[in-house]
């Protein structure tokens, strides 16, 4: 599964990243890849949403293609030490999921 987002991720966009990754953990199996590549701005709000989904999805989450502003943010806070982050969704699809 695939969610792209696009646009600036705040306290009041963010909620149906929140939604679709709590139905993503509760209907699949594979993995679920937030492609960021389209996201000029994203708070506190939104990384949030991001290890909630990863509580929820467990090694099945990967963040993709995040735009220059979004890396900036995934290194200065580590999530990506909590989350993994590849260069394309591609990538991230292709990803071997934990056993």
């Amino acid at each position: 599964m695939v969610l792209t987002v696009s646009g600036d991720l705040d306290i009041d966009s963010v909620p149906p990243l929140g939604r679709a990754l709590d139905k993503a953990a509760e209907e699949g199996s594979g993995p679920v890849v937030v492609d960021l590549s389209g996201v000029g701005f994203a708070d506190s709000t939104t990384v949030n949403v991001l290890l909630q989904g990863q509580t929820a999805l467990g090694g099945r989450l990967r963040l993709a293609a995040p735009s220059p502003f979004v890396q900036r943010l995934i290194g200065m806070i580590g999530l990506d030490s909590a989350i993994p982050v590849l260069r394309d969704v591609d990538e991230a699809i292709d990803a071997a999921l934990p056993s």
